[in-house]
């Protein structure tokens, strides 16, 4: 199994680079599943019906979430139904959505789980203790697991990948918009990276414009976002292959801006 993961889309500008390098991205790497992290894609914070939809048009098999799942209202009327999609499952049990899904591939059913972290973020249940549940009962049905852990702290990414080495496929990091050089397969045959990095605005700040976020620093003011609606673009994702075990034999980041142009 070969998966293509695409690290958060920040607004239209990351929406317009799925469009544009989705096809030649599967075309290159021929992945059996293409999952993306669409928390950001609406306008920098959630996700809506119609984006949701488009982005399963253009080719995505599944769309992760993190802390700004509910970042758009409407996304009360189509959580519940939207069955290729997850949002962090150490949300609490009444908030609406899933944490974990099943998606059959021939012959072979991948098991998605999104986790958010604790630290410098909100205050939600035991991402660590809400996987051993999980994990559990998605070994009950198959020996491929993928998780997306949207998270902070490169520390606590970190723990979160030791901690599952040997139990699932591969565990990607996700929200701090920055892609890390640091993909390795972990001794017990875990694929990890502690952020895969955003698809968004290449010249601003996390996907923002960078003068308002410039200005927040120089004066400790607090500033509106603003995501521009043209401009240059980046694309980030991490190509991972997995073995008839559930095991990670190969992990590749994939990087796509005018530095590393993709033909």
């Amino acid at each position: 199994m070969r998966i293509l993961f695409i690290g958060d889309i920040v607004g239209k500008i990351g929406r317009e680079a799925i469009t544009t390098y989705l096809p030649k991205l599967k075309q290159t790497y021929r992945p059996t599943v293409t999952i993306v992290n669409g928390e950001n894609a609406a306008h920098g914070k959630g996700l809506t019906e119609k984006i949701y939809k488009q982005l399963l048009r253009e080719g995505v098999d599944f769309v992760t979430m993190g802390n700004h799942t509910y970042g758009q209202r409407q996304i009360y009327d189509f959580i519940e139904e939207a069955n290729r999609m997850v949002r962090p499952a150490n949300f609490p049990d009444e908030a609406p959505g899933v944490g974990m899904r099943f998606i059959q591939i021939n012959d072979i059913k991948l098991a998605i789980i999104n986790l958010q972290g604790r630290a410098f973020m909100q205050d939600i249940d035991d991402p660590f203790k809400k996987a051993d549940a999980l994990i559990k009962e998605a070994q009950a049905v198959t020996d491929y697991i993928f998780v997306d852990f949207h998270a902070e702290t490169t520390s606590e990414k970190n723990a979160m990948g030791w901690y599952l080495d040997g139990r699932v496929s591969a565990v990607v990091g996700t929200h701090t918009h920055i892609q890390t050089a640091d993909e390795r397969i972990l001794p017990q045959g875990t694929g990890y990276i502690t952020d895969v990095g955003m698809t968004g605005y290449y010249d601003g700040i996390l996907g923002i414009n960078r003068d308002e976020v410039i200005t927040r620093f120089i004066t400790s003011l607090p500033q509106r976002h603003v995501l521009p609606d043209d401009g240059r673009s980046v694309l980030s994702g991490v190509v991972i292959d997995i073995d008839k075990n559930g095991r990670t034999k190969h992990i590749e980041r994939v990087l796509i801006n005018d530095d590393h142009p993709f033909n």
